[in-house]
């Protein structure tokens, strides 16, 4: 067995391959980019090596920085994780010359299953059955056209290289054949270098079962059961479980020897996976879609229904073991759901989002196996995957492992991020997916309403008591040290005898509430007195990343814990409902009610690159005022209405999710209002921000 393997890898599968490997006694050497320079995965292993700057490209994906990283630390082996160079054919062939040991397949095996074609071309000769369709390098458009009827409509154009879904299209006219082949040409040239495409028919109502293989350099080959992944969104998987709910014993062994017969085509070596579609209107008939020559991210499934540790088996036949294991020893108990935690909005398309984790929670627990690589504190880039955490429940059956899975998704928060925590319940209580009658299409299918996210009416006063508490709290110390501050310094309605009456501004995704709250001139975290129809409380705890609030509603206790960002803008609310985000606008963007008009929010956060009218300039619905880059994408904010710019941001700013960066106001509206301090006059001040003595919050 080595002493000690480097793992060209990061976040959670560098901390998993680190997991197994101390239990073996085996040192880790883990690599990192600046922006990783104080990840947990570093922090994690025996020797942690420098590879370069935050783009992977500089990084994570230079062979020869990785190679060198091994010689520099005297690392015997090298495991890829997944992403990045695991299935790189040239990190495997360059690792092999320099007899470093790859714990994966050959370059060879690599190489013949990274194309499509030419996978397809191996697995036939074993007798591994396939979709119907023409798949021949070099075809032209012209000649695809032509060997259509070949296959029948729908068809699916498919490139020969990559995957994610990129550079596929569906096509149920004949019509549309030849603009689907062009733009899927273009699309597979952007993305791989390679436009080959092929063609195969589409089937209807696909479910996607993957068969998890070992095979040694002996010759033996087993399989582990399948996964049922027919749960993901434009070709990327989001639940992954085991086994799926679909096939019956004697499918289960079909698909499991064609897994093994793929393995054999080409002289398999470690931890592999074999896609299949299966037709859920037939589902004892099966098709080769691709092998995956590496670890999955969904392989702690597996491990969790069969007890084999995927990872140990990787290494003992990288050092040449054979298999302990024959396939009657192999055997399925339980259930077993992977809920993949993305820092991405899916309220926004799916966007993914960026940010600083001030808290990071899981529940614990008989059953349940949190895979994650994120700490308080931690920063989440734009450089890398958005997957933050795994969340992997086990139980005695399906409808117990669906149910247990809900909760513990109810038990998850990451305030500081925003992530699909919430959307991963939704799904997860869609009466398909509770029977089992799933399919690829499923999250696709879902509408705006289905994964827009209601707010929580107490996290809406929980985050109004935790704004008014912590101006208490500051006009206290200030008081104290005898400078004026908030209502001290101009008496803007809080009153020296009875609770003041405050109506505190939130922005809940792009929409705004006013709350009430309820509370005393001023107080350290002391009792509030309840009042019918309003809100007031306690808060416990000292001022800090998160609080514990309680209050009384309408006569009933609400507790929560709030966290607010480092400029105290952007609050973070748990209840019972879930973790709500709401943004606290600034005082300079508010407008009166006499010239109310429509705002140009932040979709994500990100900085201001570009301003493309100028403060007061009149534009016209769908003109372009500001433009947003963040992870890598620049967004084009249009004018929402006809009317005048008040522009509330600068070229360069970085700016929060849901920041109003102008407000597009009615060319005859009157000016009702101080636009400068967004505070209203006479009654209308009643329903908006009662001046700065709720504009500071907790530090």
């Amino acid at each position: 067995m080595f002493t000690r393997i480097l793992i060209a890898n990061r976040g959670e599968i560098a901390l998993r391959v680190i997991r197994t490997c101390r239990a073996l006694g085996i040192e880790t050497v883990a690599v990192y980019s600046d922006a990783d320079a104080d990840a947990a995965h570093t922090r994690a292993a025996d020797v942690a090596h420098r590879l370069g700057p935050a783009p992977a490209a500089q990084s994570y994906l230079d062979i020869e920085r990785v190679v060198a990283a091994v010689r520099a630390t005297g690392a015997q082996a090298v495991h890829p994780g997944y992403g990045f160079l695991s299935e790189n054919a040239a990190f495997a062939r360059r690792l092999e010359e320099e007899g470093i040991v790859f714990l994966g397949p050959t370059a060879a095996s690599i190489d013949v299953m990274g194309d499509k074609i030419s996978a397809k071309r191996a697995v036939a000769a074993r007798g591994v059955p396939l979709v119907p369709g023409v798949a021949e390098p070099g075809l032209t458009d012209e000649q695809l056209i032509a060997r259509a009827d070949e296959v029948g409509f729908p068809i699916l154009v498919k490139p020969s290289a990559g995957g994610g879904g990129k550079g596929m299209r569906e096509v149920h006219d004949p019509a549309d054949l030849a603009e689907a082949l062009a733009s899927a040409r273009r699309e597979a040239a952007g993305s791989f270098g390679d436009d080959t495409l092929f063609l195969e028919r589409l089937v209807l109502t696909p479910r996607h079962i993957e068969v998890q293989v070992l095979a040694d350099e002996h010759g033996n080959v087993i399989h582990l059961g399948e996964r049922e992944c027919s749960l993901q969104r434009r070709h990327q998987k989001v639940i992954e479980e085991a086994p799926s709910a679909l096939l019956d014993e004697a499918t289960r062994a079909r698909i499991g020897q064609a897994a093994v017969d793929t393995a054999k085509s080409v002289d398999y070596r470690g931890a592999g996976t074999v896609e299949f579609i299966v037709s859920a209107d037939n589902p004892d008939e099966f098709f080769f879609m691709e092998m995956n020559t590496r670890l999955q991210v969904e392989h702690p499934v597996t491990e969790q229904v069969t007890g084999v540790d995927l990872v140990e088996w990787q290494l003992r036949i990288g050092a040449g073991q054979q298999l302990a294991l024959a396939q009657d020893d192999v055997t399925l108990t339980g259930h077993s759901i992977e809920a993949r935690i993305y820092a991405e909005d899916p309220a926004r398309g799916f966007l993914p989002t960026g940010g600083t984790a001030l808290d990071v929670s899981f529940p614990t627990g008989e059953g349940i196996r949190v895979d994650a690589g994120l700490e308080p504190g931690q920063r989440i880039v734009s450089d890398y995957d958005p997957m933050i955490a795994k969340l992997i429940v086990t139980a005695r059956d399906r409808q117990e492992a669906v149910a247990r899975t809900r909760t513990a998704l109810a038990g998850s928060a990451v305030p500081g991020i925003v992530t699909n925590i919430g959307f991963l319940q939704t799904l997860l209580e869609m009466p398909e997916v509770v029977a089992g009658d799933l399919h690829t299409g499923l999250i696709d299918a879902m509408t705006e309403d289905d994964l827009a996210e209601a707010v929580d009416p107490a996290a809406l006063q929980l985050a109004a008591a935790h704004v008014a508490a912590a101006e208490a709290d500051r006009a206290t110390d200030s008081h104290i040290a005898g400078e004026p501050v908030g209502m001290w310094a101009d008496g803007s309605g809080w009153r020296g005898v009875a609770p003041a009456r405050t109506v505190v501004p939130l922005v809940h995704r792009g929409e705004r509430h006013d709350v009430e709250f309820l509370h005393p001139p001023v107080r350290a975290r002391g009792n509030a007195a309840d009042r019918s129809g309003a809100a007031s409380g306690s808060v416990i705890g000292a001022p800090g990343a998160g609080s514990t609030l309680r209050l009384t509603l309408e006569g009933e206790q609400v507790t929560g814990r709030v966290w607010a960002s480092a400029d105290g803008r952007t609050l973070w609310v748990r209840t019972n409902a879930g973790l709500a985000q709401l943004t606290r606008p600034r005082a300079d963007t508010a407008i009166g009610a006499a010239a109310a008009g429509a705002e140009v929010l932040a979709p994500m956060p990100g900085s201001v690159t570009g301003l493309r009218a100028e403060d007061g300039e009149t534009v016209v619905t769908g003109q372009p005022v500001v433009v947003v880059e963040a992870m890598k994408m620049e967004h084009v904010l249009t004018a929402p209405a006809d009317g005048v710019v008040q522009l509330s941001t600068v070229q360069g700013a970085q700016v929060a999710l849901d920041e109003v960066l102008a407000v597009i106001v009615p060319e005859d509206a009157e000016a009702g209002a101080d636009a400068g301090t967004g505070i209203e006059s006479g009654a209308a001040a009643d329903a908006v921000l009662q001046d700065a003595a709720v504009q500071a919050t907790r530090e």
